[in-house]
């Protein structure tokens, strides 16, 4: 499993969002909302949480 932070206008957070989820070995399990960034009204961030897709983990 890998926590994400994406960093970037809301466009390209979106832009990778649906390529994080369109792929068939990763399983997006969360996404958050955006965030804006301190100090700017450009940048936001957001945070996803991955999986490798069919692949059951050892706890």
């Amino acid at each position: 499993m890998l926590k994400i932070r994406l960093m970037g206008t809301k466009n390209d957070i979106k832009w990778f969002e649906r390529i994080l989820k369109r792929q068939p070995k990763v399983a997006v399990t969360e996404f958050s909302e955006l965030y804006r960034n301190k100090g700017t009204n450009r940048y936001y961030r957001a945070y996803a949480e991955v999986h490798k897709a069919n692949v059951k983990e050892n706890k």
